[in-house]
């Protein structure tokens, strides 16, 4: 009994302090050094993530946008990002996430 207490209050105290486990995207973000020019709030080379989702928010196309210019760079100076579909998919899906 005791070590169940123990475990739901290791629980509570790691969701308390905003620890949260990476993802696809996010292990994909920082292999691509996405984070070199974005970062999620605030606006570095790049356009913070926040920004590009409140931007495509109501774009259904959005997805597929983004995951194309990831592909190919753009009309940006952007990076291309040698990753499958999966990969820019899972990236953008960070991206459209982020508030």
């Amino acid at each position: 009994m005791k070590s169940l207490h123990a475990l739901v209050a290791a629980a509570f105290v790691f969701s308390a302090s905003g620890a949260a486990i990476a993802g696809p995207g996010e292990d994909l973000i920082a292999k691509e050094k996405c984070n070199k020019c974005h970062t999620e709030k605030t606006t570095k080379k790049g356009p913070s993530f926040a920004s590009l989702a409140a931007k495509y928010k109501a774009d259904a196309a959005a997805p597929a946008k983004l995951a194309e210019m990831l592909k190919t760079g753009g009309k940006e100076d952007h990076q291309v990002v040698k990753g499958s579909e999966a990969d820019l998919k899972a990236i953008v899906a960070v991206v459209l996430a982020a508030h």
